[in-house]
């Protein structure tokens, strides 16, 4: 799965890394224990558009950028782990494929359970020498998880359905071979 990055390739991916660290760092909410942003917005349209490979990695750059720019809490290196699996999460469902109810829901469901529930507690539990089965980690992340997986799910749907992602497809597949 070799995809040539060219200048516009890698001006979109900028674009949209500089979109995931104003919505994370800047419009997100964060507490110590946990976070809600919009980041999977722009997540999406990069797995759309580039892929699980590549989505990954700007999720880690965007990683990195927050990071250095706005850092909200220590550096830790398993949540950079989270950012390159989250962007490969969504490029996997979305590369190439339309946006339906099943993989909208699917990938909400992949990314809450693998991230949220499962690596994000174990780094939270490293991190901050907490109890792994603390409820300080868990109540307001499993209150997240039936609020958020829903209002995400409907949210990817309807992203989908409103982006002109053919459209998107056929244009960089334009510029890039000539």
């Amino acid at each position: 799965m070799k995809k040539k990055m060219d200048a516009r390739s890698i001006t979109t991916m900028a674009l949209l890394i500089a979109l995931m660290v104003t919505l994370s760092r800047v419009l997100g909410i964060e507490t110590q224990f946990l976070k809600v942003s919009f980041t999977f917005v722009p997540e999406i349209i990069m797995g759309m558009l580039f892929g699980p490979l590549w989505s990954g990695i700007g999720a880690v750059v965007a990683d990195f950028v927050g990071m250095a720019l706005l850092p909200k809490a220590p550096f830790f290196i398993g949540f950079t782990l989270n950012a390159f699996l989250e962007g490969a999460i969504y490029g996997y469902f979305f590369y190439k494929k339309e946006i339906t109810w099943k993989n909208s829901i699917q990938s909400v469901l992949v990314v809450n359970v693998l991230i949220n529930l499962i690596l994000t507690p174990l780094w939270l539990a490293i991190m901050y020498s907490v109890p792994l089965n603390s409820w300080i980690i868990w109540a307001p992340r499993l209150i997240k998880a039936v609020i958020w997986i829903p209002v995400q799910s409907i949210m990817t749907y309807f992203l989908g359905s409103v982006l002109p992602y053919k459209r998107w497809v056929s244009h960089f597949k334009a510029h890039s071979h000539s």
